[in-house]
């Protein structure tokens, strides 16, 4: 068995730097190459990627679903292992992926815990609130090549941020691939306070919420409008609990430094949901 490990990534050179440190290290691991596809940077993506020896492919396009895509084209290995560059991989993670798919006949997609982290000395080991019943996660998942070239890959009309991998996992089910949940197979997810800014954070919500409409126009079905938040329920609670007139209040209380942390992170969750939900309902019109 061989696993392309693809890792889609954009201005992130640092962090694709720890990413495949952490992948150069694995143990128990089959034969394994690394494809670095960059999404359109302008700063040393290229260099590290050589520098680790990795499979470098440019996508101009600034498009996650193009950029992997280009990866999957560019893997020569059975299994694909889809990872962020923002990650941190334990010594035997890939390893963890091989022996699920070795353990079955048919294609599977493979997923584990992620484990989200403030920085990438942070290594904690995954407990139940990392469960996920998330069916496919580009930060964190393994399917067979030839199950992703069936389907079609990812669909590139999804070209903002988000709901491009869920929307392949509803074809890759749907073509009777099923999934498996592995334990061992966790990584780290390094998410630096600094970064992880409010408005960085509404940036991505919008984008989000826009997908979601897309997602939701291609596939109607009830499962998708549970995942996306696109039903009736979900949107009375958004404007109970957030309506639009007080966003810019909650916005206020999530960034003071005077709120205490515990509330801050409330007003921030409420602020962030009740934009998504205002957003997406503006999509759908």
């Amino acid at each position: 068995m061989k696993i392309s490990v693809v890792i889609a990534t954009r201005n992130r050179a640092n962090l694709l730097d720890g990413a495949l440190e952490s992948l150069r290290a694995q143990l128990g691991a089959p034969d394994v190459e690394a494809v670095v596809v960059d999404n359109g940077s302008s700063d040393d993506t290229r260099a590290v990627a050589e520098r680790h020896g990795a499979t470098y492919v440019f996508e101009a396009q600034p498009n996650r679903a193009a950029a992997r895509n280009a990866g999957i084209a560019a893997a020569t290995g059975e299994i694909v292992l889809f990872i962020d560059d923002d990650v941190v991989l334990p010594p035997y993670f890939v390893a963890a992926h091989a022996r699920a798919h070795a353990a079955e006949i048919f294609p599977i997609v493979v997923t584990g815990p992620i484990v989200n982290v403030s920085s990438a000395g942070l290594r904690p080991v995954p407990t139940f609130v990392n469960a996920s019943n998330a069916y496919f996660c580009t930060c964190n998942a393994s399917v067979p090549r030839s199950a992703l070239e069936s389907v079609g890959g990812f669909d590139e009309s999804f070209d903002k941020y988000g709901w491009e991998d869920t929307e392949l996992g509803v074809r890759l089910r749907k073509f009777d691939v099923r999934r498996r949940f592995v334990w061992e197979a966790y990584l780290w997810h390094i998410k630096p306070p600094e970064t992880e800014t409010l408005e960085a954070a509404l940036a991505k919500t919008i984008e989000k919420a826009r997908m979601a409409a897309k997602f939701v126009r291609k596939d109607p079905s009830r499962r998708a409008k549970l995942a996306t938040g696109a039903y009736a329920a979900n949107r009375l609670r958004a404007r109970v609990l957030a309506p639009r007139a007080v966003h810019e209040w909650l916005a206020g209380v999530a960034t003071s430094e005077r709120v205490p942390a515990p509330l801050a992170r409330v007003a921030r969750g409420l602020v962030l949901d009740g934009v998504y939900v205002d957003e997406l309902e503006r999509a759908l019109r």
